[in-house]
C-alpha cells in the first residue's frame, strides 16, 4: 500500500480553482516531488494532506489514515514543515525543540537531532540571531523531532544561498536514507531533478505529468546538443552533411551543433578525420525545466 494516496483531489475558494482532481501516490521511502509555478496549487495539496485544509471531494490517506478524521493520530506520525513560519524573536533554538518535543508521545533524542543538523552550537541561540540556513535546519528539526514516519517539506530552499541550499539536498537525502518518506514541494527545477524519485508536474491545479526526473526529460528528449571550441579552423559543410547533425550556429568562440541519437561520436569521428580536436566539448541534454516548459507551455 502506498504511503500517500491522492484520488480525484479538488479544493476551491470562491470562484477560483486551485486544485481541480489532483491523483498521485508517494511509495515507501522514496522523495516525491510536486513541483510548479507559484501559485500552481502545490500548497493546497499538501495543506490537504496534512489536514490543514479540508478538500471540497477527492480522497486522500497517508499511512492509511484519513487526515480529517484521524487528524491527532497521523500527527504523532507525521512532520510538516510549512512554507511560511516564523517563531518568536527571542526563542532559542534549544527552547523550540523542548516546545516540539512537548507535542510528541515518542520525539526523537534532540541532541542527535541538533548534531545531525549542525545545530548543536546554536543551542542557546535567538531565533532572530539565526541565518537563514540556521532558520531552515531549524524548520527541519521541528518537523523531525517527532520521529515521523513522512516529512513534508515545503519550499525548503527558498532565500537560501546556493551553498546553504547544496548543504540542505545533502540533509534531505540523510534523511530519507534513515527510512523517512519524503513529500517536497518546491518551485526549483533543478532541486527536483536533483532531489527527487519522481514527482508531478502542477500546471494550474492539475497534474501535467508524473514520472521520475528522467522519464519526464525522456518525453521531450528528441535531440542533443554539443558545444565546443574547434583546434583549428572548421568548415560548416563537414559537419552539417552529417546526417545526424540538423543544425549548426556559432557564437564568437564556439559552434554549436544539434542532432540525433549519436551526434557526438558521428561529430568526434568527422573532427578527427581533418585532425581537428574539439576543445571545451560540453554536451548538453535536456533538463527538467525545458521538460516543464514543453509539456506545460508555461516557464516554471
Amino acid at each position: 500500500m502506498p504511503v500517500i494516496e491522492v484520488d480525484q483531489l479538488h479544493k476551491r475558494y470562491g470562484a477560483k480553482v486551485a486544485v481541480e482532481e489532483v491523483s498521485f501516490t508517494v511509495d515507501d521511502g522514496e522523495i516525491f516531488g510536486i513541483v510548479g509555478p507559484n501559485g500552481a496549487g502545490k500548497t493546497t495539496t499538501v495543506e490537504c494532506i496534512e489536514g490543514l485544509r479540508r478538500p471540497d471531494r477527492g480522497r486522500i490517506r497517508v499511512l492509511g489514515l484519513n487526515p480529517e478524521r484521524d487528524r491527532a493520530q497521523l500527527r504523532q506520525r507525521l512532520g510538516v514543515q510549512l512554507q511560511e513560519a516564523e517563531l518568536p524573536d527571542k526563542l532559542t533554538v534549544a527552547e523550540a525543540i523542548d516546545l516540539y518535543r512537548s507535542f510528541y508521545r515518542h520525539p526523537a533524542d534532540h541532541t542527535a537531532l541538533l548534531e545531525a543538523l549542525g545545530l548543536a552550537d546554536q543551542r542557546k541561540t535567538r531565533y532572530r540571531k539565526l541565518s537563514g540556513g540556521q532558520k531552515q535546519r531549524l524548520s527541519i528539526a521541528l518537523a523531525l523531532i517527532g520521529r515521523p514516519e513522512v516529512a513534508v517539506l515545503d519550499e525548503l530552499t527558498t532565500g537560501l544561498d546556493p551553498h546553504a541550499r547544496r548543504d540542505t539536498w545533502a540533509l534531505i537525502r540523510t534523511i530519507r536514507d534513515q527510512g523517512v518518506t519524503i513529500l517536497l514541494v518546491t518551485h526549483f527545477m533543478d532541486e527536483a531533478e536533483r532531489l527527487c524519485d519522481r514527482l508531478a508536474l502542477i500546471h494550474s491545479g492539475r497534474v501535467a505529468a508524473l514520472d521520475s526526473p528522467t522519464g519526464l526529460t525522456d518525453r521531450v528528449n528528441t535531440e542533443q546538443r554539443l558545444r565546443f571550441r574547434p583546434s583549428a579552423p572548421l568548415a560548416d559543410q563537414l559537419l552539417t552533411t552529417l546526417p545526424e547533425v540538423t543544425r549548426l550556429t556559432r557564437t564568437a568562440d564556439e559552434v554549436i551543433v544539434t542532432g540525433t541519437t549519436n551526434l557526438l561520436g558521428a561529430v568526434t569521428a568527422a573532427l578527427a578525420r581533418d585532425n581537428i580536436v574539439a576543445e571545451r566539448l560540453r554536451v548538453e541534454r535536456t533538463s527538467l525545466e525545458d521538460a516543464f516548459v514543453a509539456l506545460t507551455g508555461q516557464q516554471p
